[in-house]
Protein backbone atom coordinates (compact mmCIF):
# COMPACT_ATOMS: atom_id res chain seq x y z
CA UNK A 1 0.00 0.00 0.00
CA UNK A 2 0.94 3.71 -0.94
CA UNK A 3 0.21 6.11 1.45
CA UNK A 4 -0.32 9.52 0.46
CA UNK A 5 -0.27 13.29 2.15
CA UNK A 6 -1.26 15.99 0.61
CA UNK A 7 -1.24 19.07 3.17
CA UNK A 8 -2.89 21.59 0.73
CA UNK A 9 -5.31 19.91 -1.66
CA UNK A 10 -7.33 20.98 -4.04
CA UNK A 11 -10.44 20.89 -7.08
CA UNK A 12 -8.31 21.33 -10.18
CA UNK A 13 -11.25 22.70 -12.83
CA UNK A 14 -9.70 23.09 -16.32
CA UNK A 15 -10.55 24.82 -19.42
CA UNK A 16 -9.07 23.50 -23.08
CA UNK A 17 -8.96 26.88 -24.92
CA UNK A 18 -7.82 27.33 -28.45
CA UNK A 19 -5.78 30.09 -27.74
CA UNK A 20 -5.37 32.53 -24.28
CA UNK A 21 -6.39 36.37 -25.08
CA UNK A 22 -5.62 38.59 -22.22
CA UNK A 23 -9.26 40.78 -21.76
CA UNK A 24 -11.15 38.73 -24.64
CA UNK A 25 -14.09 36.13 -23.83
CA UNK A 26 -12.77 32.68 -24.50
CA UNK A 27 -14.46 29.60 -25.16
CA UNK A 28 -13.29 26.23 -24.27
CA UNK A 29 -13.26 23.56 -26.17
CA UNK A 30 -13.28 21.15 -22.83
CA UNK A 31 -13.41 21.12 -19.40
CA UNK A 32 -12.90 18.91 -16.80
CA UNK A 33 -12.81 18.61 -12.49
CA UNK A 34 -10.12 16.69 -10.73
CA UNK A 35 -9.31 16.32 -7.47
CA UNK A 36 -6.05 17.95 -7.14
CA UNK A 37 -2.87 18.27 -4.93
CA UNK A 38 0.66 16.79 -5.78
CA UNK A 39 -0.01 13.48 -3.41
CA UNK A 40 -3.71 13.68 -4.56
CA UNK A 41 -2.02 12.71 -8.50
CA UNK A 42 0.02 10.61 -6.71
CA UNK A 43 -2.65 8.70 -5.10
CA UNK A 44 -4.87 8.91 -8.58
CA UNK A 45 -2.05 7.20 -10.12
CA UNK A 46 -1.17 4.58 -7.83
CA UNK A 47 -4.85 3.55 -8.15
CA UNK A 48 -5.12 3.88 -11.93
CA UNK A 49 -1.89 0.78 -11.97
CA UNK A 50 -4.14 -1.63 -9.49
CA UNK A 51 -2.25 -0.93 -6.47
CA UNK A 52 -3.61 0.24 -3.10
CA UNK A 53 -3.24 3.45 -1.67
CA UNK A 54 -4.87 5.89 1.01
CA UNK A 55 -4.78 9.68 0.83
CA UNK A 56 -4.66 11.35 3.69
CA UNK A 57 -6.09 14.71 3.47
CA UNK A 58 -6.73 18.09 5.07
CA UNK A 59 -10.46 18.59 4.41
CA UNK A 60 -12.93 21.57 4.67
CA UNK A 61 -16.52 23.00 3.09
CA UNK A 62 -18.19 22.10 0.36
CA UNK A 63 -14.89 21.91 -1.94
CA UNK A 64 -13.50 19.17 0.20
CA UNK A 65 -16.27 16.76 0.34
CA UNK A 66 -16.77 17.08 -3.75
CA UNK A 67 -12.64 16.54 -3.67
CA UNK A 68 -12.96 13.44 -0.80
CA UNK A 69 -15.79 11.90 -3.40
CA UNK A 70 -14.17 12.46 -6.75
CA UNK A 71 -11.05 10.52 -5.23
CA UNK A 72 -13.21 7.22 -3.86
CA UNK A 73 -14.70 6.87 -7.34
CA UNK A 74 -11.38 6.84 -8.73
CA UNK A 75 -10.49 4.21 -6.67
CA UNK A 76 -8.43 5.90 -3.80
CA UNK A 77 -9.06 5.77 -0.30
CA UNK A 78 -9.34 8.15 1.64
CA UNK A 79 -8.74 9.56 5.69
CA UNK A 80 -10.22 12.75 6.11
CA UNK A 81 -8.80 15.19 8.77
CA UNK A 82 -11.27 17.78 9.15
CA UNK A 83 -10.29 21.41 8.79
CA UNK A 84 -12.42 24.85 9.70
CA UNK A 85 -11.51 26.52 6.67
CA UNK A 86 -12.71 25.61 3.27
CA UNK A 87 -10.81 23.24 0.87
CA UNK A 88 -9.16 25.51 -2.69
CA UNK A 89 -9.87 25.55 -6.20
CA UNK A 90 -7.68 26.09 -8.79
CA UNK A 91 -8.20 26.91 -12.52
CA UNK A 92 -6.26 25.89 -15.34
CA UNK A 93 -5.72 27.25 -18.95
CA UNK A 94 -4.87 24.81 -21.49
CA UNK A 95 -3.53 25.67 -25.04
CA UNK A 96 -3.33 22.94 -28.01
CA UNK A 97 0.24 23.56 -28.06
CA UNK A 98 0.57 22.34 -24.58
CA UNK A 99 1.30 25.46 -22.91
CA UNK A 100 -0.82 26.14 -19.46
CA UNK A 101 -2.05 28.89 -17.60
CA UNK A 102 -2.33 27.87 -14.16
CA UNK A 103 -4.14 29.89 -10.84
CA UNK A 104 -3.65 28.24 -7.88
CA UNK A 105 -5.81 30.02 -4.61
CA UNK A 106 -3.81 29.92 -1.06
CA UNK A 107 -5.57 27.53 0.32
CA UNK A 108 -6.94 27.78 3.90
CA UNK A 109 -4.86 28.05 6.98
CA UNK A 110 -4.46 25.47 9.30
CA UNK A 111 -4.55 26.13 13.04
CA UNK A 112 -1.73 24.31 15.32
CA UNK A 113 -4.19 21.58 16.52
CA UNK A 114 -5.20 20.63 12.95
CA UNK A 115 -1.43 20.48 12.07
CA UNK A 116 -0.83 17.96 15.00
CA UNK A 117 -3.61 16.21 14.42
CA UNK A 118 -2.52 15.54 10.59
CA UNK A 119 0.72 14.59 11.71
CA UNK A 120 -0.66 12.10 14.15
CA UNK A 121 -3.32 10.98 11.39
CA UNK A 122 -0.10 9.73 9.18
CA UNK A 123 0.93 8.33 11.67
CA UNK A 124 -1.64 6.20 12.72
CA UNK A 125 -2.15 5.25 8.99
CA UNK A 126 1.28 4.28 7.54
CA UNK A 127 1.64 0.92 9.53
CA UNK A 128 0.70 -0.75 6.71
CA UNK A 129 2.06 1.10 4.17
CA UNK A 130 5.26 0.16 2.03
CA UNK A 131 5.63 3.53 0.70
CA UNK A 132 4.57 7.16 2.21
CA UNK A 133 4.51 9.75 -0.41
CA UNK A 134 4.53 13.29 0.89
CA UNK A 135 3.48 16.46 -1.66
CA UNK A 136 3.12 19.72 -2.62
CA UNK A 137 3.16 23.16 -1.23
CA UNK A 138 2.86 23.53 2.55
CA UNK A 139 -0.31 25.99 3.81
CA UNK A 140 -0.58 28.75 6.07
CA UNK A 141 -0.20 27.87 9.27
CA UNK A 142 2.33 24.75 9.10
CA UNK A 143 6.24 26.13 9.19
CA UNK A 144 8.91 24.85 7.20
CA UNK A 145 9.93 22.28 9.18
CA UNK A 146 6.92 20.51 9.16
CA UNK A 147 7.75 17.59 6.46
CA UNK A 148 11.03 16.83 8.34
CA UNK A 149 8.69 16.34 11.24
CA UNK A 150 6.51 13.75 8.98
CA UNK A 151 9.52 12.13 7.82
CA UNK A 152 10.66 11.63 11.49
CA UNK A 153 7.10 9.81 12.68
CA UNK A 154 7.27 7.92 9.42
CA UNK A 155 10.77 6.56 10.21
CA UNK A 156 9.70 5.62 13.74
CA UNK A 157 6.76 3.69 11.80
CA UNK A 158 9.19 1.85 9.65
CA UNK A 159 8.01 3.26 6.68
CA UNK A 160 9.52 4.34 3.75
CA UNK A 161 9.20 8.43 2.98
CA UNK A 162 9.39 9.97 -0.52
CA UNK A 163 9.27 14.08 -0.81
CA UNK A 164 8.29 16.44 -3.10
CA UNK A 165 8.31 19.77 -2.27
CA UNK A 166 10.60 23.16 -2.49
CA UNK A 167 11.68 25.71 -1.34
CA UNK A 168 12.55 26.07 2.16
CA UNK A 169 10.20 23.26 3.09
CA UNK A 170 12.59 20.91 1.02
CA UNK A 171 15.90 21.86 2.52
CA UNK A 172 14.33 21.68 6.16
CA UNK A 173 13.19 18.20 5.44
CA UNK A 174 16.76 16.65 4.30
CA UNK A 175 18.36 16.66 7.65
CA UNK A 176 15.51 14.35 8.88
CA UNK A 177 17.08 11.61 5.95
CA UNK A 178 13.62 11.25 3.25
CA UNK A 179 14.05 8.57 1.12
CA UNK A 180 13.65 9.94 -2.05
CA UNK A 181 13.10 13.47 -2.88
CA UNK A 182 11.85 14.30 -6.18
CA UNK A 183 12.32 18.21 -7.77
CA UNK A 184 12.37 19.20 -10.93
CA UNK A 185 14.97 21.04 -12.41
CA UNK A 186 13.99 24.26 -10.85
CA UNK A 187 13.48 23.69 -7.81
CA UNK A 188 16.80 21.91 -7.81
CA UNK A 189 18.69 25.22 -8.58
CA UNK A 190 16.55 27.11 -6.25
CA UNK A 191 17.70 24.16 -3.47
CA UNK A 192 21.53 24.82 -4.21
CA UNK A 193 21.06 28.53 -5.21
CA UNK A 194 22.86 28.11 -8.34
CA UNK A 195 21.74 28.13 -12.28
CA UNK A 196 22.11 24.66 -13.66
CA UNK A 197 22.85 24.09 -17.48
CA UNK A 198 23.92 20.79 -18.42
CA UNK A 199 23.50 17.50 -17.07
CA UNK A 200 26.60 17.53 -14.99
CA UNK A 201 25.17 20.19 -13.50
CA UNK A 202 22.00 18.79 -12.51
CA UNK A 203 24.27 15.36 -11.14
CA UNK A 204 26.36 17.56 -8.88
CA UNK A 205 23.51 19.94 -7.34
CA UNK A 206 21.92 16.01 -6.64
CA UNK A 207 24.65 14.68 -4.86
CA UNK A 208 24.72 18.05 -2.77
CA UNK A 209 21.68 17.09 -1.98
CA UNK A 210 22.07 13.99 -1.07
CA UNK A 211 25.42 14.80 1.31
CA UNK A 212 22.93 16.91 3.40
CA UNK A 213 20.85 13.74 4.13
CA UNK A 214 18.40 12.99 0.87
CA UNK A 215 18.87 8.90 0.36
CA UNK A 216 18.22 9.33 -3.39
CA UNK A 217 17.22 12.19 -5.96
CA UNK A 218 14.96 11.81 -8.45
CA UNK A 219 15.38 14.78 -10.54
CA UNK A 220 12.78 15.67 -13.79
CA UNK A 221 14.28 17.29 -16.14
CA UNK A 222 11.08 18.26 -18.59
CA UNK A 223 12.35 17.53 -22.66
CA UNK A 224 15.35 16.16 -21.32
CA UNK A 225 13.97 13.49 -19.16
CA UNK A 226 14.84 12.04 -15.85
CA UNK A 227 17.98 11.50 -13.45
CA UNK A 228 18.22 9.24 -10.51
CA UNK A 229 21.38 9.77 -8.45
CA UNK A 230 21.51 7.34 -5.27
CA UNK A 231 23.69 5.19 -3.52
CA UNK A 232 24.13 2.98 -6.39
CA UNK A 233 24.91 5.22 -8.73
CA UNK A 234 23.81 7.63 -11.79
CA UNK A 235 20.90 6.47 -13.79
CA UNK A 236 19.52 8.45 -16.90
CA UNK A 237 16.41 7.97 -18.94
CA UNK A 238 14.41 9.91 -21.41
CA UNK A 239 10.43 8.99 -22.93
CA UNK A 240 9.19 9.90 -26.20
CA UNK A 241 5.78 11.85 -25.67
CA UNK A 242 4.80 12.60 -29.01
CA UNK A 243 1.99 14.82 -28.32
CA UNK A 244 1.88 16.86 -25.55
CA UNK A 245 -1.53 17.86 -24.32
CA UNK A 246 -1.05 18.54 -20.78
CA UNK A 247 1.89 18.77 -17.87
CA UNK A 248 -0.09 18.75 -15.29
CA UNK A 249 0.40 16.30 -13.10
CA UNK A 250 2.83 14.93 -14.78
CA UNK A 251 5.80 14.59 -12.50
CA UNK A 252 3.44 13.08 -9.90
CA UNK A 253 2.45 10.72 -11.97
CA UNK A 254 6.55 10.07 -12.28
CA UNK A 255 6.41 10.00 -8.81
CA UNK A 256 4.01 7.17 -8.56
CA UNK A 257 5.21 4.69 -11.33
CA UNK A 258 8.94 4.74 -9.62
CA UNK A 259 7.08 4.18 -5.76
CA UNK A 260 4.68 1.43 -7.44
CA UNK A 261 8.31 -0.22 -8.74
CA UNK A 262 10.00 -0.36 -5.83
CA UNK A 263 11.38 2.83 -5.31
CA UNK A 264 15.00 2.27 -6.44
CA UNK A 265 17.05 1.08 -9.37
CA UNK A 266 16.62 0.78 -12.85
CA UNK A 267 12.91 -0.67 -13.34
CA UNK A 268 11.80 2.42 -10.80
CA UNK A 269 13.04 4.57 -13.12
CA UNK A 270 11.61 3.02 -16.19
CA UNK A 271 8.50 3.23 -14.52
CA UNK A 272 8.93 6.85 -13.49
CA UNK A 273 9.30 7.51 -17.22
CA UNK A 274 6.65 5.63 -18.67
CA UNK A 275 4.28 7.39 -16.56
CA UNK A 276 5.45 10.72 -16.70
CA UNK A 277 5.29 10.47 -20.77
CA UNK A 278 1.92 9.01 -20.39
CA UNK A 279 0.38 11.94 -18.11
CA UNK A 280 1.98 14.50 -20.36
CA UNK A 281 -0.30 12.87 -23.40
CA UNK A 282 -3.83 13.30 -21.80
CA UNK A 283 -6.26 15.78 -20.79
CA UNK A 284 -6.11 18.27 -17.46
CA UNK A 285 -4.41 15.92 -15.03
CA UNK A 286 -5.55 12.40 -15.85
CA UNK A 287 -3.51 9.71 -15.14
CA UNK A 288 -2.38 6.99 -16.81
CA UNK A 289 -3.39 3.71 -16.52
CA UNK A 290 -1.34 0.76 -17.74
CA UNK A 291 -2.86 0.30 -21.51
CA UNK A 292 -1.55 4.39 -21.55
CA UNK A 293 1.92 3.41 -20.90
CA UNK A 294 4.78 2.52 -23.50
CA UNK A 295 7.89 0.93 -21.22
CA UNK A 296 9.03 -0.52 -24.61
CA UNK A 297 10.23 3.53 -25.37
CA UNK A 298 11.81 3.97 -22.07
CA UNK A 299 15.61 4.54 -22.57
CA UNK A 300 18.19 4.56 -19.58
CA UNK A 301 21.84 4.74 -19.64
CA UNK A 302 24.59 4.74 -16.99
CA UNK A 303 26.90 6.21 -19.47
CA UNK A 304 26.32 9.94 -18.77
CA UNK A 305 26.82 12.80 -21.55
CA UNK A 306 27.70 15.30 -18.75
CA UNK A 307 28.29 18.20 -20.50
CA UNK A 308 24.82 18.08 -22.12
CA UNK A 309 23.22 21.56 -22.43
CA UNK A 310 19.65 21.08 -20.55
CA UNK A 311 16.87 21.92 -23.52
CA UNK A 312 15.40 24.63 -21.08
CA UNK A 313 18.50 25.72 -18.36
CA UNK A 314 17.29 26.06 -15.12
CA UNK A 315 17.60 28.96 -12.89
CA UNK A 316 18.12 29.83 -9.15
Amino acid sequence: MILTVTPNPSLDRTYEVPSLERGEVLRATGDRVDPGGKGVNVSRAVAAAGVRTTAVLPLGGTPGTLLAELLVAQGVDVTVVSVAGETRANISLAEPDGTLTKINAAGPELTPAESVLLLDTVRTCSGAAAWIACCGSLPRGLRPEWYADLVTRAHEAGARIAVDTSGPALLAALPARPDVIKPNAEELAEAVGRPLATLGDVVKAAEELRSLGAGAVLASLGADGQLLVSAEGTLHGTAPAPAVRSNVGAGDASLAGFLIAGGAGREALASALAHGAAAVQLPGSAMPTPSDLRPDAVRITQDLPLDLPLSEPATA
